[in-house]
């Protein structure tokens, strides 16, 4: 009876707290674009809300589509950090695919993480993606407005991000990863051409396809280069990751000439 009522007891907290949280953030539906209850997207087209809400802390808001209670094939919008009280926020969709049907908006809420990012409000509606030519005819102004206001907010934050100087952490880690890279490229190269130069039949021979494996990888990044400079802007990552190919290639065949002839000698 003692554990029963233990239960019970705790089972109203946690439903409690989860009520008193789900209230700390209230979101409402004030208007939408394309307007109506049955809608058909042009190709492309994004679908809009008008949203109104109330927080007590500083707020992230996402409005997802649904069909038949699974998400639809969508991209929705990504949200800045609303501030705490009263305001506005935009929620906005695309179909990725014409036929694409949604039968529900549902609007979460939150600081972007799994366990702190509710439902807070469903917005039933009938849309399908369709394939004609999308228009922006009567788009009202609050679309116009707020994706504005985003658009400066995220602006805003990026500056902030780029003025303010990577901490001595940050530092560290950049280093550490770069010389990381340099590494793995490094050895590579090093570990066939030891491998070609100081073993002997079949293990000379295994040795080779690393190597030839980064020959290839270094004179098509010089081919490529020279007719086209913007053809690979990330040729650091291309020899790190053939480069780490090679490395582990290497490293199994090093253990097994270790422990197969090594020993026998």
């Amino acid at each position: 009876m003692l554990r029963s009522t233990c239960l019970a007891c705790m089972a109203w907290l946690a439903l409690s707290i989860a009520g008193v949280a789900h209230a700390a953030t209230q979101v409402q539906v004030t208007g939408t674009y394309p307007a109506g209850d049955d809608i058909t997207l042009g190709k492309d087209q994004n679908f809009y809300l008008h949203l109104h809400y109330s927080s007590d802390a500083p707020v992230q808001i996402w409005a997802q589509p649904y069909f038949e209670g699974k998400p639809a094939k969508a991209g929705s919008n990504p949200s800045r950090s609303y501030p705490a009280g009263e305001g506005e926020a935009l929620g906005w969709f695309f179909l990725f695919d014409p036929g694409t049907q949604v039968d529900e908006i549902r609007i979460k809420a939150g600081d972007g993480s799994y366990n702190r990012t509710p439902v807070v409000a469903t917005y039933p509606v009938t849309i399908i993606g369709g394939d004609a030519p999308a228009s922006d005819a009567g788009q009202p102004a609050w679309v116009g407005k707020l994706a504005a206001l985003d658009e400066a907010a995220s602006q805003a934050a990026y500056r902030k991000a780029m003025d303010t100087p990577p901490s001595v952490g940050d530092t560290a880690l950049f280093n550490g990863f770069m010389l990381t890279m340099y590494a793995i490229g490094l050895l590579a190269f090093a570990g066939p051409a030891w491998g070609l130069w100081r073993w002997r039949g079949g293990w000379r021979i295994a040795a080779l396809p690393p190597a030839l494996v980064m020959a290839f990888v270094l004179i098509r990044l010089q081919v490529d280069t020279a007719r086209d400079p913007t053809s690979h802007n990330l040729w650091p990552f291309e020899i790190v990751m053939w480069g780490a190919f090679s490395c582990a290639w290497m490293l199994m065949l090093g253990f097994a000439h270790k422990f197969l002839v090594t020993r026998r000698s």
